[in-house]
């Protein structure tokens, strides 16, 4: 419990993203603007990658002051407590079941969900990391250039079929992981959770950053942001479909008009993994719900 409330406050201290929301973000039924090959023989295998990530636990992370004093202290508590609190309703109706955390790079998939993982005692994989474990490079940038997108995308698809066989992990899911099928029927085997961001967010943040690490929009030249907010458009129409297949979604333009924040980088990673949570909630008891009517159904049709 010590451990989750001193991440909490550490993930309290900073507010995500950093794209400024104009208009009429707090509509709630607006509807979203987003409007299979293995890994070479000579390679270290994915699930080997698994197995060794695996061994070494989550560190926790600890507290850091802030300049609100004992007031943002005492919130931060508050927010740890919440966390655990309904970590322990949604662990009640996992079974085990693996989350996958999908949506547009930069969206906060590994922040989110290493946050996610502490309170529910699970273990974090991101496959961007074993990935690069796997194929014995050091980023995704480097894959690309020394291979292809295709070679990184067939690394990831059997990186997300071993991570499916087992239990109990949260994982972070690269951007593109969505644009294959066979990724979604290894992640179906879990719960899949979409992180909605504003592409204005998204695209602030990632020029903030640098664009060096992620090579669908490194630019050797113009506006950093007015590139990225460009190569994320695009990205975003031809994979918004595919990310709605998510079991679940979180939209942070969502959690801001409920907190009362005009603007998402307002928001904590706290309070992303907290509607995840609810969210996530909602899903299993219906979920949970369904099976037993189901079930009841079919004892009542043997008594006939």
């Amino acid at each position: 419990m010590e451990a989750g409330v001193g991440m909490a406050l550490q993930s309290r201290a900073a507010g995500f993203g950093s794209g400024r929301r104009r208009g009429a973000m707090c509509d709630a039924q607006r509807s979203s603007r987003i409007g299979s090959l293995r890994v070479a023989d000579q390679l270290a295998s994915p699930a080997a990658a698994v197995r060794a990530r695996g061994s070494k636990p989550l560190a926790p992370l600890r507290a850091k002051k802030s300049s609100g004093g004992h007031e943002n202290l005492h919130n931060s508590v508050d927010d740890a407590l919440l966390l655990k609190r309904k970590s322990e309703d949604v662990l009640f109706h996992m079974n085990g079941r693996c989350i996958y955390l999908v949506g547009m790079m930069g969206s906060g998939k590994s922040t989110v969900g290493k946050i996610l993982a502490e309170v529910l005692g699970y273990s974090f994989f991101d496959s961007d990391k074993l990935v690069e474990q796997a194929v014995g490079m050091p980023s995704v940038a480097q894959i690309f250039k020394v291979h292809s997108e295709a070679f990184f995308r067939d690394n990831e698809s059997s990186v997300l079929r071993d991570l499916s066989s087992m239990r109990r992990l949260v994982v972070a899911t690269g951007g593109g992981a969505v644009i294959r099928p066979v990724n979604w029927k290894n992640m179906k085997k879990g719960l899949s959770v979409w992180l909605d961001v504003p592409l204005e967010a998204l695209a602030r943040r990632i020029a903030k950053v640098g664009t060096a690490s992620r090579p669908l929009l490194d630019q050797p030249s113009g506006d950093p942001y007015t590139m990225a907010f460009s190569k994320l458009s695009t990205l975003a129409e031809q994979r918004g479909d595919a990310y709605a297949n998510a079991d679940v979604r979180v939209s942070l333009e969502e959690i801001a008009c409920k907190l009362g924040h005009d603007d998402v980088s307002k928001l904590t990673p706290i309070d992303i993994a907290l509607e995840s949570l609810h969210k996530i909630e909602s899903f299993v008891t219906e979920d949970t719900v369904t099976d037993s009517q189901t079930e009841s159904q079919a004892q009542w049709i043997q008594t006939l």
